[in-house]
């Protein structure tokens, strides 16, 4: 397809906005912290990180877990990063539309044919509802409208909840306005963590004409309500056909071959219905067109996929190369894809 340059005007408020907000010290320990792991001089370390952010744009933690340090410049292109994942965003996904991904309740009803599960909206004086709708499920997940990396997700069990208005009252007092039905997801998944639902992240740009899965990643949780990192979860990558590239890894420094609660080696996980996965991505992507680059967040049930939510800032999920041994990134596809 015909190239569709990124604006530079975008790329210049997108690194002011990095400059005022840079913790130094955070980029320090940054750099000794990849000195530690690769056996690299922290000055150099720190000086080529700086120069990565500023002219090819590289985020600081980009850097540190797609081990930057360890690559030649011909590898280091093949990755994505946050900076140009940023750009692709602003580009592509239409501004007046991005609330519908970011309200939840809004992404609710939008996609409520792909969610296949029960949901409702806490209202002032529906706490019967509330509690006719616990009732019937068990257990339940609520969510703030406006959360990301997990933030905002609530767990509660109908067994636990003694004064149902109190129960009501605080919801509407905190703000968890959306009560979603548990997903029971596949037991291929279940077998790796049961407490958690692992979402499958796959990254996907739709052109007006077909959609193009530029990278997939598995998440794995601890038992939490969420799989995010910030709830302990991690992820892998998986190729084509579903299947992970190697182990699990995060943001903090940690490496999973196995998953330390059910002992899954984490590089033999197979993602189920991989073409229902593809299949279900194009079909989500079709319905709000104006925002075409998105990170779908699905997990595969016994019954086929669902979609848990979309995020039109898409983030970035990448090859780990002092884990997995592959020392090259998805960037060509999503070239290929877009043509930028």
């Amino acid at each position: 397809m015909p190239s569709q340059g990124l604006a530079l005007s975008n790329r210049l408020r997108y690194l002011a906005a990095r400059a005022r907000r840079i913790d130094v010290g955070s980029v320090i320990e940054r750099a000794r912290e990849t000195s530690r792991d690769h056996g690299k001089w922290t000055p150099a370390v720190l000086a080529d990180m700086l120069w990565s952010a500023g002219f090819r744009q590289v985020g600081f933690q980009d850097y540190v877990d797609y081990d930057f340090a360890i690559l030649n410049r011909a590898e280091r292109d093949t990755y994505m990063t946050h900076p140009v994942s940023n750009e692709l965003s602003q580009k592509f996904d239409h501004p007046d539309y991005r609330l519908l991904f970011q309200d939840k309740v809004e992404f609710d009803r939008v996609f409520s044919d792909f969610l296949r599960r029960d949901w409702m909206v806490v209202e002032r004086g529906n706490a019967e509802a509330v509690k006719t709708f616990t009732l019937a499920h068990g257990t339940i997940v609520t969510k703030e409208p406006v959360g990301q990396a997990g933030t905002g997700v609530h767990r509660y069990h109908a067994a636990d909840i003694q004064d149902w208005n109190d129960f009501h009252a605080g919801l509407l007092q905190r703000g968890e306005l959306l009560i979603e039905e548990v997903i029971r997801q596949h037991a291929d998944l279940a077998a790796v963590c049961p407490g958690t639902v692992n979402t499958t992240r796959v990254t996907a740009f739709f052109d007006g004409e077909k959609t193009h899965i530029l990278a997939i990643a598995q998440k794995f949780g601890r038992g939490a309500v969420s799989d995010q990192m910030t709830f302990g979860g991690f992820y892998t990558m998986l190729d084509d056909g579903g299947r992970a590239v190697g182990p699990g890894y995060d943001s903090h420094g940690h490496v999973h071959r196995q998953h330390p609660d059910s002992g899954a080696v984490i590089a033999e996980f197979q993602l189920p219905m991989i073409d229902e996965v593809k299949t279900f991505v194009d079909q989500v992507a079709r319905v709000v067109p104006q925002v075409q680059y998105v990170g779908w967040d699905i997990v595969v049930t016994p019954d086929g996929p669902v979609l848990v939510e979309g995020n039109w800032g898409a983030g970035v999920y990448e090859n780990k190369p002092s884990v997995t041994g592959i020392r090259t990134g998805h960037k060509p596809r999503y070239r290929a894809a877009i043509g930028f």
